[in-house]
């Protein structure tokens, strides 16, 4: 069987990615385990070079803030801004802190030097502007939007001035006051403000569409773009603040499957650009129905990488990852009897596993999928490859990070689930 499951595995490189997908797909999705790892970051840096290099990829997109991602993007293709003050405004979730994003940006400012703007790379956040605590303000999306309108579009096609979506959104910490999480009563997500404002989101959202030969001409494509990253964030914003102040059963899992549409939204539109290497938590990027209990209650909803694979079918393609051990988050030497356990036995350190071909070289005798506190993904039908990245012996170098998300089981697949970060 060893044997069988080595000629499952092939070296982490492009090339070898494109082999086991069948199609170059417009979206390339590499999943994590658990975050926080600069192991698994580096693997990605990786990736992406040999991406951009070989295969003509030309945006990174990753699991932080969309809005803050902005601040990144013109870094790197304009030089706005400092190295150091990109990483601590850019990132979301404390990722501006991980020595592996700032190799990411450092390489890709150092890429764009001098090139075209139509040759240059691209940086995306495709979260929302949502940490665990709670959601942002709509204020800088919808102002934002309103912004760009006013300056290029009559007064009179504008369904409000700026001083009434000021006074509609209030003091900013109405909406950011992470008391609301826990208690609906908090939330001013479904005041008679917050409705109006949810309107008038759509109706700017609508005008921006209307009026798209005109503002594409006088501005450009990008801009445009940007000022729809800013309709689909106010419009995701609110409606996470609406079923924040939701008192029902229901209301963890809208809450996490808004998150997921807002990611999902977020990641099509990139698609539309061009082809995208996008880099998250597993959960989110998967094909199945997630699961997770929260509070004791369980919780199903289709993730983004489910949603975007339903719009996009062959041109989405996910490789999720598993890592070896991780000694300082509990994770120890996977047992032998383990999928984990077997590919942690292959000699070197990075592998991409042909999903197919392992389940059929595993045949009748599939071992569990899961070692102590630790999931992974196998056996999944619609999943071409999965990729190995771990350390192999004992201590090594891994940063502390955030600890891994709950899992949970489905449909035979073992897979883990995140609603915060």
């Amino acid at each position: 069987m060893a044997t069988d499951i080595k000629d499952t595995a092939h070296a982490v490189e492009a090339a070898a990615v494109m082999k086991l997908l069948p199609a170059r797909p417009r979206l390339l999705a590499l999943g994590e385990p658990t975050h926080g790892e600069d192991t698994l970051l580096d693997l990605r840096n990786d990736l992406f070079r040999q991406l951009v290099e070989q295969e003509g990829y030309g945006t990174i997109a990753i699991e932080s803030d969309c809005m803050m991602g902005l601040v990144v993007d013109d870094h790197v293709t304009s030089g706005t801004g400092t190295l150091d003050e990109v990483m601590e405004g850019g990132f979301s979730h404390g990722w501006g802190a991980s020595a592996a994003n700032r190799e990411l940006v450092r390489w890709i400012r150092a890429y764009n030097d001098g090139r075209p703007a139509s040759e240059r790379l691209r940086f995306a956040g495709f979260d929302g502007p949502l940490e665990i605590t709670g959601a942002a303000s709509p204020r800088q999306a919808l102002t934002a939007l309103h912004g760009y309108l006013a300056a290029r579009v009559d007064a009179d096609l504008l369904p409000c001035t700026a001083e009434t979506l000021d006074r509609l959104l209030g003091a900013d910490d109405r909406w950011t006051n992470p008391a609301a999480m826990m208690d609906p009563a908090q939330s001013v997500g479904q005041s008679a403000g917050a409705r109006e404002l949810r309107l008038l989101a759509d109706d700017l959202a609508a005008l921006l569409d209307a009026q798209t030969p005109h503002l594409i001409t006088a501005t450009s494509r990008d801009d445009w773009d940007r000022a729809r990253l800013y309709g689909r964030t106010a419009a995701g914003l609110l409606r996470y603040h609406y079923w924040m102040a939701d008192t029902s059963p229901a209301r963890m899992t809208r809450l996490v499957s808004v998150r997921d549409q807002m990611m999902a939204h977020n990641l099509l539109a990139l698609a539309e650009r061009g082809p995208a290497l996008v880099h998250a938590h597993n959960g989110h990027l998967q094909r199945n129905r997630s699961t997770m209990r929260m509070g004791g209650l369980p919780l199903e909803w289709w993730s983004a990488g489910a949603i975007v694979s339903a719009h996009l079918g062959e041109e989405y393609g996910f490789l999720a990852t598993a890592l070896g051990t991780i000694r300082h988050q509990g994770v120890d030497t996977p047992p032998p009897d383990t999928v984990e356990g077997l590919l942690y036995a292959l000699p070197d350190d990075r592998y991409v596993v042909d999903t197919p071909r392992l389940t059929t070289a595993l045949g009748d005798t599939l071992p569990a999928a899961r070692s102590p506190q630790y999931w992974t993904y196998w056996g999944d039908p619609d999943n071409a490859a999965s990729v190995r990245a771990g350390r192999r012996r004992a201590g090594g170098t891994l940063k502390t990070g955030p600890r891994p998300c709950p899992a949970t089981r489905s449909r035979g697949v073992a897979r883990p689930g995140c609603s915060g970060r």
